[in-house]
């Protein structure tokens, strides 16, 4: 099955949610339809496994997502105010600061998709075990891999909110309100989760598994839940995690891309370095924002360049000290963001059409005055996934969500955090390789360089305010740089910053420290409103 007839599946199934779907744990009217109106065959099973995946698109994706929880709260992204806007409620603003609330969209969302995600799975689950869904073969296997699926969005909850409820049952009592469980008590589930059910898991990489849990993408999960393990559980993994990885690595079925942008060019569903992604069709995947970093960041001007179809809204840039970190002939700079001068495809230069520098040539340029305060000009664009000319709203990239890159600079920070800098050296320098190929020797790393500090200028740098502090002196602080120069705009920074005892300690362009509770985010209000087993997490 290819990436084509996966979105057809997956959308076809979404157009049918309204009728036989809910978001709640609980929905007398689904139960009725599923058992009196819907019968489901055999033939109906994959799009019905396909519905506990979507989810994951929309926690991805949709407006005030995942991706702005994770990239967005961190020092490599942001979105200041524009002449045209992109001030709303201000919501993008307490980001960079680190002042979000319980009544936030974007925590609020994350939760919210996250368990329709889980809730999918639970009735996909009871159906397939009481019989309702018909499997001629392989039953416990689909079923391991809905239970990994949904150990899956237990992660981001772990991971986002910490002490959330764990529910494995669709059918609950009248009246039902779950229980809170402790952040390590999610972790445990999570691990156990998957423990359990890896043996299960189709070992094939190949179209019949792209876009699903097999066991490879399954130790890779696994594997970033042991990095992290620390954070959620007080107790480091880091064996756990290297073995998990060793595990991928042995497997032989994946493979570095000689060239990173291969990895995310428009039709990159044959690529060897994705393990676990995300399938995205503008032609089938019809959700305004499902993948739409293009229209996030580019400039308007920037619709001629690429001949889209809509204008874009140019928000997101670049914090000027990420990009400071870049060496210069790494291809990571040079072919992941959009800078400089900007012309049409027909190579006009383009003129900014908004703001003080109205009339002016269209010259993107390492600046962001502050948060609160910028033009057209200022701040390097997202450029690291292919735009296709003539693209709508919405890219065809498939979002790789685990990539082999990921496995391999997991398997340093176990090396190089338990005292095998040297091998954790070679393991970097196998990733650095494609992004100096004009100059090898810049791609080498020892194990003296992964023992220094980040390259990162941390302080404030903003019109209203200088400090210097710096970033020599956080531990590995280069491999944070190296996963920074990797996986940015991958969903990867505030996750890396949080391990590396940096989320809540330094400061970046106008964003201060704000507390270490900020590691977590504040279960949503509304939640709490429906369930008074809810505890909110502390400082908030």
């Amino acid at each position: 099955m290819n990436k084509r007839d996966h979105s057809i599946i997956a959308i076809a199934f979404l157009c049918l949610l309204p009728a036989f779907s809910c978001t709640k744990l609980k929905d007398k009217n689904y139960n009725q339809v599923i058992v009196d109106q819907f019968k489901p065959t055999e033939k109906d099973l994959e799009p019905l496994i396909a519905a506990a995946y979507i989810p994951w698109r929309k926690l991805f994706n949709l407006w005030q997502s995942y991706f702005w929880a994770q990239e967005l709260s961190g020092d490599e992204l942001l979105i200041p105010k524009r002449p045209w806007g992109w001030v709303d409620d201000g919501g993008y603003r307490r980001f960079h600061y680190h002042k979000w609330t319980s009544e936030d969209a974007i925590p609020v969302n994350c939760w919210t998709r996250t368990y329709e995600g889980i809730n999918n799975c639970n009735r996909v689950i009871e159906q397939i075990s009481s019989g309702v869904i018909p499997v001629a073969d392989g039953k416990e296997n689909v079923l391991a891999e809905l239970r990994v699926l949904r150990a899956s969005y237990y992660w981001v909850l772990c991971d986002m909110f910490g002490n959330v409820p764990v529910v494995t049952d669709f059918t609950v009592p009248d009246g039902f309100l779950p229980k809170q469980s402790t952040r390590k008590e999610v972790y445990d589930f999570i691990v156990k989760e998957i423990t359990d059910n890896l043996s299960l898991l189709s070992t094939k990489s190949d179209q019949s598994t792209y876009g699903r849990f097999n066991q490879w993408a399954a130790r890779a999960l696994l594997a970033k839940v042991y990095l992290n393990a620390e954070v959620y559980s007080g107790t480091a993994q880091w064996a756990k995690c290297l073995e998990q990885c060793n595990a991928v690595i042995d497997s032989k079925l994946y493979s570095l891309e000689m060239n990173q942008k291969n990895v995310f060019i428009t039709n990159n569903e044959d690529s060897k370095e994705i393990i676990f992604p995300l399938p995205f069709d503008d032609k089938y995947v019809t959700d305004w924002n499902a993948f739409d970093h293009h229209m996030q960041t580019l400039p308007q001007e920037c619709q001629a360049t690429f001949n889209l179809q809509f204008s874009p809204w140019g928000g997101i840039c670049a914090v000027p000290q990420f990009i400071n970190t870049f060496d210069p002939q790494d291809s990571r700079l040079t072919d992941n963001w959009i800078k400089g001068q900007q012309y049409s495809s027909a190579g006009a230069v383009l003129i900014v059409q908004n703001g003080r520098f109205t009339g002016q040539p269209l010259n993107l340029i390492n600046v962001v005055p502050a948060i609160d305060t910028s033009e057209a000009i200022h701040g390097y664009r997202l450029g690291k996934f292919e735009i296709k000319k003539g693209a709508s709203n919405r890219l065809s990239n498939d979002f790789p969500l685990i990539r082999y890159a990921d496995v391999i600079l997991m398997k340093a920070e176990c090396l190089l955090r338990t005292g095998n800098a040297g091998e954790a050296a070679v393991a970097v320098t196998m990733v650095r390789e494609r992004a100096f190929r004009d100059n090898p020797a810049k791609a080498i790393v020892t194990a003296a360089d992964l023992q220094k500090g980040s390259s990162y200028d941390y302080g404030l740098r903003d019109v209203h305010a200088t400090t210097n502090e710096g970033g020599a002196d956080i531990q590995f602080g280069r491999l944070l740089d190296e996963l920074g120069w990797e996986f940015f705009e991958e969903c990867h920074r505030r996750q890396d910053m949080i391990r590396f005892k940096v989320f809540a300690k330094k400061s970046w362009l106008s964003h201060s420290p704000n507390g270490s509770y900020r590691e977590l985010f504040p279960i949503p209000q509304s939640e709490k409103n429906k369930n008074g087993n809810l505890k909110q997490n502390d400082g908030y």
